[in-house]
């Protein structure tokens, strides 16, 4: 299994608004993706950050999803938005 871990740090309010604007079709996209097993993006309590946490069936179900979200509106209209992720095999 394939375990994302981490961070979107916005750097303004703007950046929050969209993430808040495409999450939801987002989420709904990704937990109908085939090797999905969870997906979580949750607010923290700094308004500009956004905790994220993706867990996937294989390397290849994770680089599928990596693939359609990066092609998505989210990915399009999220891209400038910072990213901190660790991500790791786990058994």
């Amino acid at each position: 299994m394939i375990k994302l871990t981490g961070r979107l740090i916005c750097k303004n309010r703007e950046e929050t608004a969209l993430v808040r604007r495409y999450l939801p079709e987002h989420i709904r996209l990704t937990k109908e993706e085939a090797g999905c097993l969870a997906f979580e993006v949750r607010e923290t309590d700094d308004p500009l950050i956004w905790s994220v946490e993706e867990l996937f069936t294989s390397q290849e179900t994770f680089d599928t999803h990596q693939v359609r979200t990066k092609a998505s509106t989210w990915g399009k209209e999220t891209h400038a938005i910072a990213r901190e992720y660790a991500i790791a095999e786990v058994v």
